[in-house]
């Protein structure tokens, strides 16, 4: 208790000082720059002074608790930078108040719920955050809006399901109307969006383990709505996985082949293989037999598609050959012919590619090679995806 009084004494004396003193803090919308205390002192203790102890205390109270969570962390009193920090933001938030400026407060509090970013400063976080989303005459600003982004963040972090929810809600109600940008240039309604999008996911796999699985399957349709906003082409094509598997799960194949053939047609535009790889597996389960081989043909064509725009000829003719058969086994007489067709540009490519460099050179050594492979007539060929020099495959027979 001593060492506490010694600092209020120390940090009145402090504060009274800069009092008399004033300070130039901020610009007025006139572009003056007015003078005013740091923590103004009179007749009535301010608001900013009495938060600044109440946290203070708040701070002494949670180590006299043994929270774990502050073992490793010096005391909030003894870390000066800190304090100095907090008394000059939280002055300059508290003077804006008093002229209205509200957009100034929730700057400058944002400003404190951003710097005390160490996981043991997680209550200082959550304070200052929080600060920015009470009740003002001007709540619609791009701080309270980006304070709201955050604190759904946290919130997802620590598992509280339900708060971030609705920070997230309300931060995309903000963001839609002001359309504006966090502090890194991140369009803010974007990363509401992905951040309500995990959320309602998180809250479907709750559902789902309850038993509630009609629930879930509509958190995650909300979920889908969400993310086809996002302009995140990724975010959707997993929304849409998502959602075909909760279909899927509730015995609803015809919806369950809707919402993957979305996501395989984002997946393709994406060229993500492994996205591509997962949905077919999962609509494989939806068919039996010939359905079956139809869905792991058009599988093998799309898997290869990936790799010929990646130029990588030989592993997408080893794809293509595999649809091909599988074609043929069910007598598909279309994928038969577009998989013929795509067999046969893969190896053009790669033969073309294997000797263009050597055509337009017409050096002596280029010109031995173009001849030698003639005489061989062309029965040989170099893996045109190798990279070795002596790494030769019948691979086009």
């Amino acid at each position: 208790m001593r060492l506490l009084e010694k600092l209020l004494e120390e940090v009145m004396g402090g504060l009274l000082g800069l009092f008399r003193e004033g300070t130039q803090l901020a610009e007025d919308e006139s572009g003056r720059e007015p003078q005013f205390p740091l923590l103004s002192i009179g007749a009535v203790v301010e608001e900013s002074f009495t938060e600044f102890f109440h946290l203070l205390n708040s701070d002494r109270d949670r180590r006299a608790a043994g929270r774990p969570d502050v073992r490793f962390q010096a005391p909030l009193a003894e870390r000066h930078d800190h304090l100095d920090t907090m008394k000059l933001h939280m002055s300059i938030a508290e003077e804006a108040q008093r002229r209205g400026s509200w957009l100034l407060v929730h700057e400058h509090r944002l400003l404190l719920g951003q710097f005390f970013s160490a996981p043991q400063d997680l209550w200082l976080r959550l304070h200052f955050l929080l600060s920015c989303t009470d009740p003002c005459p001007d709540p619609d600003s791009r701080p309270a809006a980006e304070a709201r982004a955050c604190l759904a963040e946290l919130y997802l972090q620590q598992g509280e399901l339900e708060l971030a929810r609705q920070q997230a809600e309300l931060c995309v109600q903000l963001t839609d109307r002001g359309g504006w940008q966090d502090s890194l240039g991140q369009p803010l309604r974007l990363r509401a969006r992905g951040t309500l999008w995990t959320i309602y996911c998180r809250l479907a796999d709750d559902l789902a383990a309850a038993g509630a699985h009609q629930v879930a399957v509509k958190q995650l349709y909300e979920g889908y709505l969400v993310a086809s906003e996002s302009e995140n082409k990724q975010m959707e094509g997993d929304a849409a996985y998502r959602l075909g598997l909760a279909y899927q799960s509730t015995g609803d194949p015809h919806m369950a082949k809707q919402f993957f053939s979305t996501c395989m047609l984002i997946y393709r535009t994406l060229q993500d293989a492994n996205g591509l790889a997962r949905t077919y597996r999962a609509m494989a389960k939806l068919s039996e037999s010939n359905g079956l081989k139809h869905i792991r043909a058009d599988a093998c064509l799309s898997l290869g598609d990936i790799y010929y725009t990646r130029r990588q000829y030989t592993r997408a003719c080893q794809y293509f050959l595999q649809g091909y058969d599988l074609a043929y086994s069910v007598g598909d007489v279309m994928q038969l012919q577009r998989a013929q067709v795509l067999v046969a540009n893969a190896r053009a490519h790669a033969f073309i590619r294997r000797y263009s460099a050597d055509t337009v050179s017409a050096t002596p050594s280029a010109l031995q090679r173009l001849l030698a492979w003639k005489e061989r007539g062309g029965g040989q060929e170099r893996n045109p995806d190798s990279t070795h020099a002596d790494d030769t495959a019948a691979w086009y027979r």
